[in-house]
């Protein structure tokens, strides 16, 4: 299981402590110091069903400078996916991949049924 997180983001403290509880063994990986590539995001993009715009850490610092709200919407899915893949600020975290499961964000009960089943 990999687990892909920013270490200062409190969200992320919160998964980690939760899988720590857990017992759940991962690998962690630093988003900024190695951001998802193109390959990896479309791979956990179609294995999640969720849509690329799901993947935009939209509270993000980078996101609001870039002012993607709009722009976003007008963009290719091509597009959208290099962006993500330039600035790993702009995805949404903590991200857990394991197999075909993708959960993007720290929803205890979703993390509940996906990793403890």
């Amino acid at each position: 299981m990999l687990f892909i997180e920013y270490p200062k983001c409190t969200t992320c403290k919160k998964a980690k402590k939760w899988l720590d509880e857990h017992n759940v063994t991962y690998v962690d990986r630093h988003i900024k110091d190695d951001n998802p590539t193109c390959d990896e995001l479309k791979k956990w993009i179609q294995s999640s069903g969720m849509q690329i715009k799901k993947f935009f850490n939209t509270s993000g610092v980078l996101y609001r400078e870039l002012q993607l709200k709009d722009k976003i919407l007008e963009m290719t899915d091509e597009e959208m996916i290099n962006l993500l893949a330039s600035d790993g600020m702009l995805v949404k975290r903590p991200l857990i991949i394991d197999g075909d499961t993708v959960l993007v964000g720290f929803k205890e009960k979703e993390w509940e049924e996906a990793i403890l089943k």
